[in-house]
């Protein structure tokens, strides 16, 4: 869609609220849903922790990117990031469906490290969802002053979200089966 033809901000906003709402939802239904006879997609978590730190990098990469004023670039990484965000969920979904869930086997301090950075990591993993649509629905919309200040917030937490995806799966990697 060019830049000529934007859509109406309020629409915009509430189809980014929507989705802010549904995503959490449908995920956790989703998770209480083991699809018989099909293969456990065992395969999948190093695929999945991988595509969380290659989103890490490139939301990295577009920070630089925009303080060297390489707008395209920027913007580009950003929907590449975005869509790494969606393949990480949708793989993570599918393991789940067809998977038992791995329980962490470490114990005393590693265990509290461990159960920190997941719950820290799922609960701003929701949280996330509105700040990045948001955010980027006001540099769609050119409202960069209003972008900047949702950046603020959203860019931190999705580089938090993004890494500790990548610590979850190195702590618990010794206790798949």
């Amino acid at each position: 869609m060019s830049k000529t033809t934007k859509l109406n901000p309020k629409q915009l906003k509430l189809w980014a609220n929507i989705v802010s709402i549904a995503i959490p939802i449908v995920v956790a239904i989703l998770f209480t849903v083991r699809l018989p006879n099909v293969e456990p997609l065992s395969f999948l978590p190093p695929i999945y922790a991988t595509i969380n730190g290659l989103t890490a990098v490139i939301l990295i990469s577009a920070l630089i990117a925009i303080k060297n004023r390489k707008i395209f670039l920027h913007e580009s990484l950003i929907k590449i990031a975005i869509c790494f965000s969606i393949v990480f969920l949708l793989m993570y979904v599918a393991y789940h469906m067809t998977s038992d869930p791995t329980p962490y086997g470490g114990e005393g301090t590693s265990q509290l490290i461990y159960y920190f950075i997941l719950i820290s990591h799922i609960l701003l993993s929701i949280i996330v969802i509105p700040l990045v649509l948001h955010s980027y629905i006001r540099a769609y919309l050119g409202d960069y002053k209003a972008h900047k200040k949702i950046v603020k917030y959203a860019y931190p937490v999705w580089l938090y979200v993004a890494t500790t995806g990548v610590i979850v799966y190195c702590m618990i990697y010794p206790y798949y089966t």
